[in-house]
């Protein structure tokens, strides 16, 4: 760990050499030949210096005062305001510390910054992950029912094994961090130990899929729902269901335990929200406000709000002391997939959607109904899930694009993950997102690409959104102005190479958008 005074540790690109080891992994080679070679660098997110600057100033800091607001100077109060240049980096605490005084300060709430992209060799859709107790590693599980371990410092792949016989479907630790469920879409409920050893396996649901599990708050009973529309709670220790909760009329997709009460919620594809008493297995309260399937469903750590989203495109906060809607928030263009809390910030969360948006919001007093950031192009495709690390200061999403993602703060003076090439108008406003199609005819799967590997990685360079519509042969492109002509301009040069080697009798090569 890195002295107090010099947090030059934080937030930096490290190398493969010896000294760097403990913190990049890159393992130093120790001879001339692999000196020479090139060095390999990994992102590293080194959240010890910071930590360590929180617990040497608590002693003096009062405890609704936050660095953003301390006076320069000297002696106690010996914190400069932090401004937009990087030498302020040193003075960047945690979320854990920097948010005590209760007000959202945008740097740290909202992280925009792609600190580092994963993907495993023959990699899957990731469906679930989950971060291990003390936030040191990230745990993923994908379509063919494996885990994937990543180190949560400096992102290097550790270990992959086999979980399941099925796709994962969801993982939910205990609140005491001694034991982690997971799920699959057999109806397979499996308990694991911190160091994932396999502990038991449960059949349930009569072999339909297991959406999600939740811990009620003693870690005593568990909370389980399926695609045979029913919610079952069961006994921890006894490893056996205790009461089965029917009411909804189809597949129940997300469910939570009450944070610190008797009260289960859970949303099913008949667009229904419910309140359950697990104790009597009686229908407390059925909330009627979404058009469509209920994707997921989350507690507040305050347990008094209740966030919901739905594939109609919209999140809904309820306040369940006064059974009312709160606020209703439009953001998302495509089905919303994935929601989760700030563990520090009680009025911030962040949502995913199918369409591979990450969108922050502040709902407090001094928050709004619009997004308070948004990343259009996070992920290619569906953000199936989303976890914080525990001190705030990384959000880990999964997505169907076979990607893990790690978001991290900015640094102070940088708008790295904010970089809107293209989208801003000439004025300095927004531009306005145009829709255009572009004739393919014959050449559908050249511009599609094996398994979808040209369209993708063209939307990621340019930064738009297209689909192919093979019945029409027409590319449909949204963006702004420029970026539909960046695509045209492409598009077009790839069709012409196709169609040259065509007339000369060579056949498309196979260099793809990669030529580009």
């Amino acid at each position: 760990m890195a002295p107090p005074g010099d947090f030059s540790a934080y937030c930096r690109p490290v190398g493969g050499g010896k000294r760097d080891a403990p913190f990049g992994g890159g393992g130093g080679a120790g001879n001339d030949d692999e000196d020479n070679k090139a060095e390999l660098k990994r992102r590293c997110i080194d959240y010890h210096t910071p930590a360590v600057l929180d617990l040497t100033s608590r002693l003096y800091r009062k405890p609704n005062r936050r660095m953003h607001a301390v006076p320069g100077g000297s002696g106690s109060a010996g914190y400069p305001y932090l401004q937009c240049h990087t030498a302020y980096l040193k003075w960047m605490g945690l979320p854990a510390g920097t948010g005590a005084g209760g007000d959202v300060i945008a740097s740290e709430a909202f992280l925009t910054y792609c600190a580092h992209v994963t993907r495993a060799k023959n990699s899957n859709p990731v469906m679930c992950l989950s971060w291990t107790p003390g936030g040191r590693r990230l745990l993923t599980g994908n379509q063919e029912g494996e885990f994937t371990l990543w180190d949560g410092v400096n992102f290097s792949f550790e270990l992959i094994m086999s979980a399941h016989d099925q796709s994962f479907r969801s993982m939910a630790w205990s609140h005491n961090q001694n034991y982690l469920l997971t799920s699959d879409s057999g109806g397979n409920i499996k308990y694991w130990s911190p160091s994932i050893a396999p502990v038991q396996s449960l059949d349930s649901h009569d072999g339909a899929a297991v959406h999600a599990l939740s811990f009620s708050p003693q870690d005593t009973k568990f909370v389980s729902c399926g695609d045979d529309a029913t919610v079952r709670v069961w006994d921890w220790a006894g490893h056996r269901e205790e009461r089965t909760l029917e009411g909804h009329g189809w597949d129940v997709k997300c469910v939570q335990w009450h944070p610190r009460s008797s009260v289960i919620c859970s949303g099913s594809k008949d667009n229904l929200v419910k309140l359950w008493d697990p104790r009597t297995g009686g229908c407390l309260s059925t909330l009627y406000g979404h058009k469509n399937t209920v994707t997921k469903v989350a507690w507040n750590d305050n347990g008094n709000w209740l966030l919901t989203s739905s594939r109609d495109q919209l999140i809904k906060m309820y306040d369940i002391r006064a059974m009312r809607e709160l606020c209703s928030l439009k953001g998302h263009h495509k089905e919303v997939t994935s929601i989760a809390w700030h563990p520090v910030y009680e009025t911030v969360f962040a949502s995913g959607g199918m369409d591979g948006t990450l969108i922050y919001w502040n709902v407090g007093p001094k928050g709004s109904e619009e997004p308070a950031s948004k990343i259009p192009y996070a992920h290619d495709m569906a953000i199936w899930d989303m976890k914080w690390h525990p001190a705030g200061h990384l959000l880990a999403t999964g997505s169907n694009d076979r990607q893990t993602k790690f978001w991290a703060r900015n640094r102070p003076g940088t708008k790295q993950g904010l970089d809107d090439d293209g989208v801003e108008g000439a004025d300095g406003g927004t531009a306005e997102i145009l829709h255009a199609e572009m004739e393919l005819g014959n050449h559908v799967g050249i511009v599609i690409g094996r398994r979808g590997a040209t369209i993708i990685a063209m939307q990621r360079q340019t930064k738009t959104k297209m689909h192919v519509d093979q019945i029409r042969r027409v590319l449909q492109i949204e963006g702004t102005a420029r970026q539909i002509e960046t695509v045209k301009k492409r598009v077009g040069a790839l069709l012409e190479r196709v169609s040259t080697n065509e007339a000369e009798g060579r056949g498309f090569g196979g260099g793809g958008f990669g030529g580009f």
